[in-house]
């Protein structure tokens, strides 16, 4: 019995420093990389953060029990919220790392989509965010200032609401639309344009889907969407694309701003490689 008390004891030392010697290092922060459906990953925001990715996506329901994080409300759980995923370990890893998420001058962006009534949901998130101003970018008065977290509504956005607003702790993601907009949004209000692949606001929406070589005319049609985005200072982020890296390679060569994935490792050794 004391040889086996002995054992135990030592191997309770040794266990904690081989773990964490066999922990992977820091991947490099990939600013184009984007977490679809982030919440469905094994490890909400840490297994994206693992990989390198400084864009999250998490789809949100106002219920009884608050901000929930789930694709349909069916799958609502109470212990899944907004807060717990995402706003408390963001704050804690700022925290420790030095006031940022992954890098010094990385910043990283949470694509917020509210999935319940706009405006209800939005007045329970903007009154949460409040309690996280000191990690967050923040509008005041119509000066932006830059916070280590910014966050972006999309889904059922209260355009109007958002615009009255003097002190405003998210941006809205637009729709290809709003690059028509006269005068323009303000990119601060509006610091993406999103889209399904495919419904891209033309008379002739993108077709290819990744199978042989994307058609010349498609491939000028979207360098110049991404151009008018950048005229404005907006990124530009497309959704429902093929998971392939020949997709993915015309989408970098087009310099669009962000590429959503559901296959976090590929994306990651595709533009790492890149």
């Amino acid at each position: 019995m004391r040889t086996l008390t002995i054992l135990i004891t030592a191997l309770a030392f040794i266990a904690p420093g081989s773990s964490r010697a066999a922990e992977p290092a820091q991947a490099p922060p990939l600013p184009r990389a984007h977490a679809h459906n982030d919440y469905e990953h094994p490890r909400p925001l840490l297994d994206a953060l693992a990989h390198g990715f400084l864009n999250v996506e998490a789809d949100v329901y106002l219920t009884p029990h608050g901000l929930l994080v789930a694709h349909d409300l069916k799958d609502v759980k109470p212990d899944r919220t907004l807060e717990s995923l995402y706003l408390k370990p963001l704050r804690a890893r700022i925290q420790s790392n030095n006031g940022f998420v992954l890098a010094k001058d990385a910043p990283f962006t949470l694509l917020v989509d509210i999935k319940s009534d706009a405006e209800t949901t939005y007045t329970a998130i903007d009154a949460l965010l409040a309690q996280y101003a000191d990690i967050l970018s923040v509008t005041r008065h119509g000066v932006f200032q830059p916070g280590p977290v910014t966050i972006v509504i999309s889904g059922n956005r209260p355009i109007e609401t958002m615009r009255r607003q003097t002190v405003r702790y998210a941006g809205i993601d637009g729709r290809p639309g709003d690059l028509r907009n006269s005068p323009p949004t303000s990119p601060d209000l509006m610091p993406w344009i999103s889209s399904r692949w495919g419904d891209n606001g033309s008379s002739t929406p993108f077709r290819w889907k990744g199978e042989g070589l994307m058609p010349q005319a498609e491939r000028e049609q979207l360098r110049a969407y991404v151009q008018k985005a950048r005229q404005q200072n907006r990124k530009v982020r497309f959704w429902a694309t093929p998971e392939k890296p020949e997709f993915w390679k015309e989408l970098t060569d087009a310099e669009v701003d962000l590429i959503g994935t559901d296959k976090l490792p590929a994306l990651q050794t595709f533009l790492q490689t890149k």
